[in-house]
């Protein structure tokens, strides 16, 4: 087989990433080690920045983000028993966030990609990436017990944190960056609607507490909890009552208990690893960075890469010009790091750290207070919550 890019990973980067090129008349096959439906069962994030919507629409798969996402001028803040609201939309001219699930999202954009009938490859077993240094890379795979191979000019990789293309890096050509943080997040999934029409993120001295949405009849909730929690020892009634716990008296109140159709233990972290090219192999998304998620990132930031790739690979093939791949790395990371400042700050603020003491938990309140205190900060927290420009 031979391809103009091979893409490793269906994930909404991976496709997001395919369906641009195919409308700009590049030719795309994408590899995934698992199936469509191990895909779309992800529970990810909801909040798209205003940059990842027009994204979308570009790529041509905005038609139900636009009849289904819920359109959010505003988050809220509660600590100190009370509410606060950033006016998202106030504070940065006019731009909001949009809460629709990522997993709307591939599904979208993989009823896109099987319309137009470009190729995608599930369950590929034992992908591999090869001479990614020279003019002439290929990746090799196994299915069905099949050896196969696929020729090609670029491979992007934009499989995960935990995929093949960051780790066919020679260790000498890569440096990483990261900080682990001493907690997770609780979250569950229930039918129920939320408890505000807007996200509220709470900090408590019992821990840090979210409460989110999918849509107006499903809500996602999280809670702080130490790393050797066990998700079989929180039955709904102890989360229902741990979340209440952490809100102030009015959001606990609004709060809609049910069942839960989702629970997991997600830890958090920041991780950067650059550059983001090597050769004839660049990386997008999970595969060259996670964020925590109190910021909102990891989705958003992956899309930014893929519009800084799909840029470049574009005036590379159309217009043969080299500068735009040689520039990729770099512009993508200026961004990335950008977030990661954003995704940290927003974590050490809202979180309780087992080693803060009473000092840590004064500047905390400080912090919070003069935040709600100040347009000036209160400005800065929305310009990166809706999305730094590309």
């Amino acid at each position: 087989m031979r391809t103009q890019v091979a893409i490793i990973g269906a994930g909404p980067a991976g496709l997001l990433l395919g369906q641009l090129l195919h409308r700009a008349g590049i030719d795309t096959v994408i590899l995934e080690r698992r199936s469509p439906d191990y895909v779309l069962s992800r529970i990810r994030a909801g909040v798209l920045e205003q940059g990842t919507v027009d994204l979308l629409s570009a790529a041509g798969v905005d038609a139900r983000l636009r009849a289904e996402g819920l359109i959010h001028e505003g988050i809220e803040l509660s600590f100190a028993g009370a509410r606060h609201r950033i006016d998202l939309k106030a504070l940065t001219g006019g731009r909001t966030v949009t809460v629709y699930g990522q997993t709307e999202v591939t599904r979208d954009l993989m009823d896109a990609r099987h319309a137009c009938g470009a190729a995608t490859i599930y369950e590929a077993e034992e992908v591999a990436v090869h001479d990614i240094e020279t003019e002439r890379p290929h990746v090799t795979w196994k299915q069905d017990g099949t050896a196969r191979s696929l020729a090609c000019d670029v491979i992007a990789g934009c499989d995960g944190f935990h995929g093949v293309s960051r780790a066919s890096v020679p260790d000498r050509a890569i440096a990483t960056y990261e900080r682990v943080y001493p907690f997770g997040w609780l979250g569950i999934l229930a039918e129920v609607p939320p408890a505000s029409p807007e996200l509220i993120y709470a900090t408590h001295e019992r821990g840090f507490a979210l409460c989110s949405m999918r849509s107006a009849i499903r809500s996602r909730y999280y809670v702080q909890c130490s790393l050797d929690e066990d998700c079989a020892a929180w039955p709904d009634d102890r989360f229902w009552n741990e979340l209440r716990a952490r809100l102030d008296p009015e959001a606990a109140d609004s709060v809609t208990t049910g069942p839960s159709i989702e629970k997991s233990i997600a830890p958090l972290r920041s991780f950067v690893a650059e550059p983001m090219r090597f050769g004839r192999l660049f990386l997008a998304g999970d595969a060259a960075h996670i964020v925590p998620p109190t910021g909102a990132k990891g989705l958003n930031l992956a899309a930014s890469d893929v519009k800084y790739l799909s840029d470049a690979l574009i005036a590379h093939f159309q217009d043969d010009s080299p500068s735009a791949l040689d520039e990729y790395s770099s512009r993508a990371l200026a961004r990335v790091w950008k977030a990661e400042r954003f995704s940290w700050w927003m974590t050490s603020v809202l979180h309780r750290f087992p080693d803060q003491g009473g000092f840590g938990a004064k500047i905390q309140q400080a912090e919070l207070a003069y935040l709600v205190s100040s347009p000036l900060a209160m400005g800065s927290l929305a310009e990166n919550y809706v999305g730094l420009p590309y």
